[in-house]
């Protein structure tokens, strides 16, 4: 392949990439819910007349939160957001804005997907400021992924250090979002429902870009507007069975307590009435660049929005489909059914990089391990003409620049001269270092939006 069509390739598979991501933009997806008419703020389908209704406050985390935020202040004229709008968003350092009304409050630094002492006294913030609301008052709750690290509510007697360094062993362990949300919603004060239950409006409308597979209410940012039941029996399980004899005594002494005397039951009359509204999802990203690739004249392979597992057995078994898919489009059972259209899979998801304790692992993160993987399978195969995409579409990957990266005959080729060896890096979980001295990195800087990870897998015949 000469450098024209592997240039043409990577541009392919990356506009692909985009048109899903362009689908899930944070400030669109907010700005279209919102409606002011001269009788009523319509959000979503709940509307609030303007003649009874005090102020707006705007309150929430995650990655998509300065997008989100945006989009609240372009939906609104300025006169009411002078008289009636206040707000404040915890976000990465990398996302700040300047906005009109709402506070963007730098919550932990860029690439580094953990609490922060900073993200503390913005979340003391958040709680403060929705507990001050009155019944006729509106909080306006904005969600999305990364909103579990940028709301730190530590239980009482629970520190930071001892959320951090569970959440790190967690994680290294090759726990689950599902599993590390549950740790972390019961050890805080704002998340599974923290926040609903210190809010005293009336009235709180939550509107969640999902970053979650299945997208389930309760564990997108640990679902701090869902009323969940007590998780301190599951998370005490969850926690022996992946880090066996090093949770801090405080943390089974307080997680034991919760067992043995659960909180009762909120009483449903007095919480406020509250609406849950899912704007963005990894579906409507893979639907997005599905449909892009048909325009462009692929036949697609769509492999949906539920993709989870080993991340370096999912790159291998990425590219065996393309080559599956591949043959299948030339041959067929019947000659007249064969279809000349290059080959375009798109699957969405998330997976995990479990990391062995006798291992010191490199740089990267899930979606570089998965094109390392694959690249590993394409150059066993001599596939040349394959081009796989794989990125964040928060554009962050692991704790680097990266969104992800391309595997392809040109990475393989520069990973050649220079002495590069795939296996190597694999099992060092070093895949950062592997592509960035082959020119092979998606870096996109923070994209406002996160719904999880999106791979373009590109087949000529």
């Amino acid at each position: 392949m000469n450098p024209s069509e592997w240039q043409t390739q990577r541009k392919v598979a990356e506009q692909i990439w985009r048109a899903g991501l362009n689908a899930v933009d944070s400030t669109q997806l907010v700005k279209q819910s919102i409606r002011l008419t001269d009788d009523a703020l319509t959000i979503h389908d709940q509307s609030f007349s303007r003649a009874e209704l005090g102020r707006v406050l705007v309150v929430g985390a995650g990655k998509a939160g300065a997008g989100m935020a945006a989009g609240v202040e372009a939906a609104l004229p300025s006169d009411f957001l002078e008289k009636h709008v206040t707000g404040w968003v915890n976000v990465p350092a990398d996302c700040l804005r300047p906005l009109k009304k709402i506070h963007l409050h730098p919550a932990r630094p860029a690439g580094i997907n953990e609490p922060t002492i900073l993200g503390v006294q913005g979340t003391e913030e958040i709680l403060s400021q929705v507990s001050s609301l009155e019944p006729h008052d509106l909080c306006l709750v904005l969600i999305s992924g990364g909103g579990s690290a940028l709301l730190p509510a530590p239980a009482p007697g629970i520190t930071l250090d001892d959320k951090l360094n569970i959440t790190r062993n967690l994680a290294k362990a090759g726990a689950t979002i599902e599993e590390l949300n549950t740790v972390r919603s019961s050890l805080s004060r704002i998340k599974a429902g923290g926040l609903l239950r210190a809010c005293t409006s009336k009235n709180i409308i939550s509107l969640i870009i999902s970053d979650v597979v299945g997208d389930p209410l309760e564990t997108i940012a640990s679902g701090p507007t869902i009323n969940t039941a007590c998780h301190a029996e599951q998370a005490m399980q969850i926690l022996q069975q992946k880090l066996p004899g090093q949770i801090p005594d405080r943390v089974i002494d307080y997680l034991s307590h919760q067992i043995d005397s659960p909180l009762s039951e909120t009483n449903q009359q007095q919480l406020p009435n509250v609406s849950n509204i899912i704007l963005g999802s990894n579906a409507v990203a893979v639907q997005a660049a599905a449909r892009c690739a048909e325009q462009l004249g692929y036949r697609v392979v769509n492999l949906g929005s539920s993709n989870t597992g080993i991340a370096k057995e999912f790159g291998v078994q990425l590219i065996e489909k393309a080559q599956q898919s591949l043959q299948q489009s030339r041959t067929g059972c019947d000659s007249k059914l064969s279809d000349a259209r290059p080959v375009c899979i798109i699957s969405g998801g998330e997976t995990v990089v479990p990391m062995s304790p006798d291992i010191t692992a490199g740089k990267g993160g899930r979606n570089q391990e998965i094109a390392l993987a694959a690249l590993a399978q394409i150059a066993k195969s001599s596939s040349s003409n394959i081009c796989l995409l794989c990125a964040g579409t928060d554009g962050e990957d692991g704790p680097t620049d990266a969104a992800g990266a391309f595997a392809d005959a040109e990475t393989l080729r520069r990973a050649n001269q220079l002495n590069l060896d795939i296996s190597d890096y694999l099992n060092r979980h070093d895949s950062y270092h592997f592509f960035q001295p082959c020119n092979s990195l998606l870096i996109t800087g923070p994209t406002h939006t996160n719904v999880m990870d999106l791979c373009v897998t590109l087949v000529t015949q």
